[in-house]
């Protein structure tokens, strides 16, 4: 590591602690990849089998990836088919994704996802396995139309993905407390959770379709979300719904 990297890298680090949230982190990560012709950032804790779409979503930690890619990626469940989450789950080695062509090979789903993800400017990217404080497996991936990493940036990248991913959990446990639900507002989002429509829902809390909309549009301003969909997932990620 030369000293002009060494210094930018103490002094992205030290600028981490002014971050007021996971979008800020972002924002300084990008900013700091750039240089290696990163265009997008993408981090989160990797779901078990099994988990929902809303569950999947509220994993992410960290989020500037194409949003035409994130909704067909969830919608199709390509997150249990997916070559880097995969990678991850059983290396802890960094990994470029054309290093994964042997898996895609051999995988015609794997290799439809990687194809894909190309279509939305993710054609090269850069996948780093990393573990949180609570022994969770997560993954760390920075993505453009073309990547420029030599073998000595990977350390330089692995030591910036560790400490965004760990800034960027502790701003969201500290905004986990600030964060209150009226109980019809939190009833909405369960029965939201469980895929009723805003009708069902009405018929099941007495109330009709315009109440149910207020309670949904007053919970989604709370939790700084725009779709249902995000405001199930995040109010699942806050432990606010089950």
């Amino acid at each position: 590591m030369t000293r002009n990297v060494f210094e930018k890298t103490v002094e992205f680090i030290r600028n981490l602690d002014g971050a007021r949230s996971p979008a800020e982190v972002c924002e300084m990560l990008l900013a700091s990849v750039s240089q290696f012709g990163a265009e997008y950032v993408l981090a989160g804790i990797i779901p078990g089998p099994g988990t929902s779409r809303q569950q999947q979503v509220s994993s992410v930690v960290l989020d500037h990836w194409p949003k035409d890619w994130s909704l067909r990626y969830f919608s199709h469940g390509y997150i249990f088919r997916d070559p880097t989450i995969r990678s991850v789950q059983t290396s802890p080695a960094s990994f470029l994704w054309s290093e994964l062509e042997p898996i895609c090979r051999s995988d015609t789903y794997a290799w439809r996802v990687m194809d894909e993800a190309g279509d939305f400017k993710l054609r090269q990217g850069f996948t780093i396995p990393l573990t949180t404080l609570d022994g969770d497996v997560a993954g760390f991936s920075i993505a453009g139309e073309r990547l420029e990493i030599s073998p000595e940036d990977r350390g330089v990248l692995t030591l910036l993905a560790t400490y965004a991913l760990g800034r960027s959990i502790l701003l969201r446990e500290e905004d986990r407390s600030t964060i209150t639900l009226t109980p019809r507002e939190r009833e909405t989002l369960q029965w939201a959770a469980e895929g009723k429509s805003e009708w069902e829902i009405g018929e099941r809390m007495g109330i009709s379709e315009h109440g149910v909309d207020k309670h949904m549009r007053s919970a989604r301003e709370k939790l700084g979300t725009r779709t249902r969909t995000h405001a199930v997932a995040e109010a699942i990620r806050l432990r606010l719904i089950k």
